[in-house]
């Protein structure tokens, strides 16, 4: 895999998995140190420097000097003013880290990107342990949705949240008995987490199959989850079935395990299921990508300065038919795999039109105390040069999961239609 870029990013699908959103990539992330108080003194520094000048104190500024101070004094004089009556004013005490922190978080969330955040110490702690595979909470994907309520993309296989009967499509409206909206998503993950068997009840909005909605209150009981993202099994007629369930550290290398394992015992055609999957490190799905797609680019990202950063495969590739499964809860860093896939005519795309999200998040330090930034920094594109996000990519063959379906992927391929689906495409490229 040849990969040219000056950073290594991370596609979030969505904003945060609860209990853990995820993914990061450690081998090369940007390290910026930015000493808050350093605004501060800096604030204060220039105002008693005007002052002297004023008073004809003997205080030599240059113009140029001068007025880039009191520009930046003007800036934010404002904030410091509040903060200053606030610590001396308010009835309560008046902690100004909080303040700070949250006059950070404030500056950040006027963006109006549900996937730019400014983390705490903790936060950004959680978040680079969450790229590991394991945290404790419900586990269930989620995002801000376009009424401004918290959208669940989808559970966890497996987690408690999926026990408790959370589906894609719902709606968190409460959390022990509080209103949250998508702008407190940050706050609502805080409260989902919590300690392995203690409960958090959740309120949920559904949407029945008539139309109307549906609302009631769910109690999850959280628990420390270990996410294996990768699902192998072997189906009938030497076909193989691959499950990536999401794109983390270890998944590129869990993935060319299982395959090789598949290889052995006689595979000869391959199902990559991406159903579900919210995406994650954009290293790991163009690893994974580059054992097929021979040497080209899997994808590239722009950004707002138009720096273009390439993703390319090399020229080794493994010649094995596949089709690739997506529907509506595929996002992100899976839909880079599954648009490079599709554009260079490498597999079949089988099932729905996936979630449409084509932007890239950075994560990097900040401030000399551990916190941290989330921010969306570029768009990406397919190899055809096709920007999906708010779109999202159409199968080659459209088809949606039977009603009567107990649930999806190998261990329910007796009603899994688009499984059977794929199958069947894969026993006819193999007869030709």
């Amino acid at each position: 895999m040849q990969h040219i870029n000056k950073y290594k990013h991370l596609i979030f699908s969505l904003t945060l998995i609860v209990g853990s959103e995820f993914m990061v990539s450690r081998k090369k992330y940007i390290v910026t140190i930015i000493a808050v108080v350093l605004v501060t003194a800096i604030l204060t520094l220039s105002l008693g420097n005007m002052l002297m000048v004023e008073a004809g104190q003997k205080v030599v500024l240059s113009k140029e000097t001068y007025n880039q101070m009191k520009n930046m004094y003007e800036k934010y004089a404002k904030q410091e003013s509040v903060m200053e009556i606030a610590k001396r004013d308010f009835l309560y005490e008046a902690d100004e880290k909080k303040m700070l922190e949250g006059a950070l978080e404030g500056t950040l969330k006027a963006l109006g990107d549900p996937y730019t955040q400014f983390m705490t110490k903790e936060e950004f702690d959680a978040l680079m342990q969450d790229t590991e595979g394991s945290y404790e909470g419900i586990g269930v994907y989620i995002t801000a949705s376009d009424d401004n309520k918290i959208l669940i993309v989808s559970p966890i296989e497996d987690t408690p949240a999926e026990k408790a009967g959370l589906k894609t499509g719902d709606k968190i409206i409460r959390i022990n008995g509080t209103e949250y909206t998508a702008e407190q998503i940050d706050q609502a993950v805080k409260i989902m987490k919590g300690e392995p068997g203690t409960d958090v009840t959740l309120t949920v909005q559904r949407v029945k199959e008539d139309g109307t909605s549906d609302i009631s209150d769910v109690v999850v009981n959280r628990e420390k989850i270990k996410i294996n993202t990768i699902k192998p099994a072997m189906l009938e007629d030497e076909i193989g079935y691959i499950r990536i369930t999401t794109f983390d550290m270890q998944t590129e290398e869990d993935f060319k395990a299982a395959y090789k394992e598949l290889k052995n015992q006689g595979m000869k055609s391959l199902v990559i299921d991406l159903r579900y999957n919210p995406g994650g490190i954009i290293e790991s799905t163009v690893g994974i990508s580059d054992m097929f797609m021979g040497e080209g680019i899997v994808t590239y990202t722009k950004t707002k300065a138009g720096e273009v950063d390439y993703f390319k495969s090399d020229k080794n590739a493994e010649d094995i038919p596949i089709v690739l499964l997506v529907n509506e809860g595929s996002a992100s860093a899976s839909e880079i795999m599954a648009g490079a896939m599709k554009d260079t005519q490498r597999a079949t795309l089988v099932g729905t039109k996936t979630f449409g999200k084509g932007i890239v998040q950075r994560v990097q330090r900040f401030g000399n105390e551990g916190e941290g930034i989330k921010m969306t920094v570029s768009e990406y594109f397919t190899p055809n040069g096709i920007n999906i996000h708010g779109i999202g990519i159409e199968p080659d063959m459209e088809i949606t999961l039977s009603e009567d379906a107990k649930g999806y992927g190998a261990e329910y391929y007796d009603t899994d239609n688009q499984l059977q689906k794929a199958v069947e495409i894969l026993k006819e490229k193999m007869n030709q």
